[in-house]
């Protein structure tokens, strides 16, 4: 089979034959049809300091993918040939406390699909049977299944706290974070602003309608609220950015008793005013990935119950190119002016 392939520990990926995966007991193999390009996956290209934290090469990269099931593993018993998947890229042990408590998202021996094992940039993938969502609602289509994994991360960010009528300010406007505010708005928020340097990502935050876009890097979030003619601060705040600035502004533009959710992972030490967090008893809560499977039943039942949510999702996708043009790919995903990359593996079939 074709796929991206990271041979050793070195910058760069290659294009090239590999061995089929084989399909365990408890597994299945899926024809990949689509995969997103996150940023997991520029640090790997790159073989930063990141990336040389999480993977051992040789690796096949990618856990943002939709596809169809061609081989069932002779344990699995719920997932049929034919069906059309997204992939959950977190495998769990299913031993540990959290685990065997119904915590699986907060497993302390995760393996990442595409990080610590072979992914999704390639013609096949193996995952374990219970990491397979299966799509029953076929306005999925070939991109929006693509992402959900993304997805899942702005949605389980999203609704970790209630938002009827609550004021919400996001720091960062990539794919995530426009993800993060439409959900915000499907689920009853008041006004949503929602913040970044990039003017592209900006506008297409604007032509989403989210009701304020600010570029921080000439404006400030207080001149936000006095132009939404908010007086007490936002209620809910959703850090998706990981920049050194973003928390420590949030912090100060929150109301008394506000809660913040962080996805974003900042590359160094963020300092912040505790005593502010104190005297202002406001809520941090790390979120990481997406619970399971509570996240992936939500995102099902929002896409196919509100027609306008599913196009505005859809719509962050703004770049689909052949897996056989995966630099230019990736070089746009590198840029960060737009939306989401998906790269089409069907080319290969």
């Amino acid at each position: 089979m074709k796929a991206l392939y990271k041979s050793g520990p070195h910058e760069g990926l290659e294009l090239v034959d590999r061995p089929e995966p084989v399909t365990g007991p408890h597994e299945v193999k899926i024809r990949v049809e689509t995969a997103g390009i996150c940023g997991t996956d520029l640090h790997i290209l790159a073989y930063d300091d990141a990336a040389r934290s999480m993977i051992e090469a040789p690796l096949i990269p990618g856990h943002e993918f939709y596809g169809e099931v061609v081989e069932v593993g002779e344990l699995a018993t719920h997932v049929q040939l034919g069906d059309k998947v997204s992939g959950e890229g977190h495998v769990v042990c299913g031993m540990c406390r959290n685990c065997r408590a119904g915590r699986r998202q907060m497993c302390i021996n995760t393996v990442s699909v595409g990080v610590q094992r072979d992914g999704a940039f390639a013609e096949y993938v193996v995952i374990p049977e219970t990491n397979a969502w299966v799509h029953r609602d076929e306005s999925i289509t070939p991109e929006l299944g693509a992402i959900f994994d993304p997805f899942g991360n702005a949605v389980h960010t999203a609704l970790a706290y209630p938002l009827v009528g609550e004021d919400v300010l996001i720091t960062g406007a990539g794919p995530i974070g426009l993800m993060a505010a439409e959900v915000v708005r499907h689920a009853g928020a008041r006004k949503i602003v929602i913040t970044d340097v990039s003017t592209a990502r900006l506008d297409l935050a604007r032509s989403m309608g989210i009701d304020l876009a600010v570029d921080v890097s000439a404006n400030r979030i207080r001149e936000a609220q006095l132009e939404m003619g908010m007086v007490e601060g936002f209620d809910i705040g959703l850090e998706m950015s990981g920049h050194a600035t973003a928390l420590p502004e949030m912090i100060d533009n929150m109301n008394h008793g506000g809660k913040i959710a962080m996805l974003g992972l900042p590359s160094t030490n963020i300092d912040i005013n505790w005593g502010k967090v104190v005297t202002h008893m406001l809520t941090l809560k790390g979120i990481y990935g997406r619970e399971m499977y509570e996240t992936w039943y939500a995102m099902s039942a929002m896409l196919g119950s509100n027609a306008q949510l599913r196009e505005r999702i859809s719509s962050i996708v703004t770049d689909r190119l052949p897996a056989t043009e995966w630099e230019a790919g990736f070089e746009a995903a590198r840029a960060g002016q737009g939306g989401k990359v998906i790269l089409d593996w069907t080319v290969f079939n």
